[in-house]
């Protein structure tokens, strides 16, 4: 067999050239929906993502692509801090024992602290006091 040595190596060099263009194709459509939804979605929901565009890749790959090669991370909201139970400050004895029903004004209050958060951050007390 006549081949040249420069058409065999060339033929190498060159054989995974579908490769790279659909894995070029495949990261700047992983890209374009990562700034599309602000960086929030990981590999995961990337891949059901692609699958609807019609590139079938497996999990792991979008994962390689994304975070090994081209750097895009998911942006995760940080978990709340577990609750600690403690012995309570003070328990005081229950002496309506649901009965609310008063002969007289003054003889029975009941008082709710509720503690309402605000959008902006600031927290307001309301206390509600009733006869």
């Amino acid at each position: 067999m006549d081949i040249c040595p420069n058409a065999y190596y060339n033929y190498r060099k060159h054989r995974k050239a579908n490769y790279y263009t659909q894995k070029s194709k495949v990261q700047a459509q992983i890209r374009e929906i990562y700034h599309e939804h602000n960086g929030v979605d990981g590999y995961r929901s990337m891949t059901v993502y692609l699958a609807r565009k019609g590139f079938h890749y497996s999990p792991i790959t979008i994962h390689k692509y994304m975070n090994q090669e081209m750097g895009l991370y998911a942006i995760v909201r940080p978990k709340k801090p577990e609750y600690i139970h403690r012995k309570p400050h003070k328990v005081f004895e229950n002496k309506l024992a649901q009965n609310f029903t008063a002969e007289r004004a003054n003889q029975k209050w009941c008082t709710d602290f509720t503690y309402l958060f605000l959008k902006n951050g600031e927290v307001r007390y309301n206390c509600s006091i009733l006869d």
